[in-house]
């Protein structure tokens, strides 16, 4: 498959305790694969999302690099590059190159604009399009990620939805633009078990329709299985395992993956096995 983007000994440093989030971190993901990134709270999973998405503070020391090989309107591929030593980076831009869905949906949304102009607005500065036309994508958006009453939607503010319909709402704003690469950082861990379900099968759904890439961030072993074909395992900043989702479920080689298997499964695997990279 051809690559999305390649990274290379990605060291991030947080300035504040001196702490390294990554470690010397090096993957490549391929264009249109789902690649689940797992680990415990302070595993530095997150810290690769903010990283590859150009979203980390300011006062972050970051090292390495991020390679991204983006089709251009032409149709010819285009090397750009994300560089810790350069003075300016050109990296894709977040909401037409990258869509990313947050954990809590009521921190992503704004709280006093309406719903369908936050989807809107995305299309109307990244697509070019006028407000009319902008509101009219954003209404298809609405009924892609099924909200029961787009219309009504529109006219809403975030208040006034449910948790997962939030969600929903910026799963919307993520792909408004068409980016080429969703990430979706612990995007379902506020959510009960059932809606949980239902966004990850709607996530499944818009990547397989619009071709995106899918970085989907989690520490539940169980929806990473669910979701992604490849699987990357991170501890204390180090990238320990990375493998297809079958290799990484049924036969992981790091102590720390197989900690997190028995912690998750305990003595009946069976279930997860069978469906590790079943998924279409």
């Amino acid at each position: 498959m051809t690559a999305l983007l390649s990274i290379r000994d990605l060291t991030v440093t947080y300035r504040r305790d001196g702490s390294e989030a990554l470690k010397h971190v090096s993957l490549d993901v391929a264009a249109g694969e789902r690649l689940a990134v797992i680990g415990e709270s302070g595993s530095g999973k997150s810290t690769l999302a903010l990283a590859i998405a150009g979203l980390l503070p300011a006062s972050t020391r970051i090292e390495g690099c991020i390679d991204w090989f983006l089709p251009s309107r032409s149709g010819v591929t285009e090397r750009k590059a994300q560089r810790s030593s350069a003075k300016t980076t050109h990296i894709p831009l977040g909401g037409r190159d990258i869509g990313f869905v947050f954990q809590d949906p009521s921190a992503s949304l704004d709280p006093v604009m309406t719903v369908g102009k936050q989807i809107a607005e995305v299309a109307y500065t990244h697509l070019g399009l006028g407000w009319s036309a902008a509101y009219a994508k954003a209404k298809t958006l609405l009924e892609r990620v099924r909200l029961p009453d787009p219309n009504a939607a529109l006219r809403a503010y975030p208040h006034q939805l449910s948790g997962g319909q939030k969600q929903r709402v910026a799963i919307a704003a993520a792909i408004a633009a068409g980016p080429k690469l969703l990430i979706a950082d612990e995007a379902t861990s506020a959510l009960d078990t059932i809606v949980q379900a239902e966004i990850v099968a709607l996530i499944r759904q818009l990547v397989a329709e619009d071709g995106m890439t899918l970085l989907f961030v989690s520490h539940d072993i169980a929806l990473a299985a669910e979701l992604a074909k490849r699987i990357a395992v991170f501890r204390h900043g180090d990238l320990v395992e990375i493998g297809t989702t079958a290799q990484v479920i049924n036969t992981p080689h790091n102590a720390y993956t197989r900690a997190l298997l028995d912690a998750h499964l305990g003595l009946d695997a069976e279930p997860l096995l069978q469906q590790a990279g079943t998924s279409p």
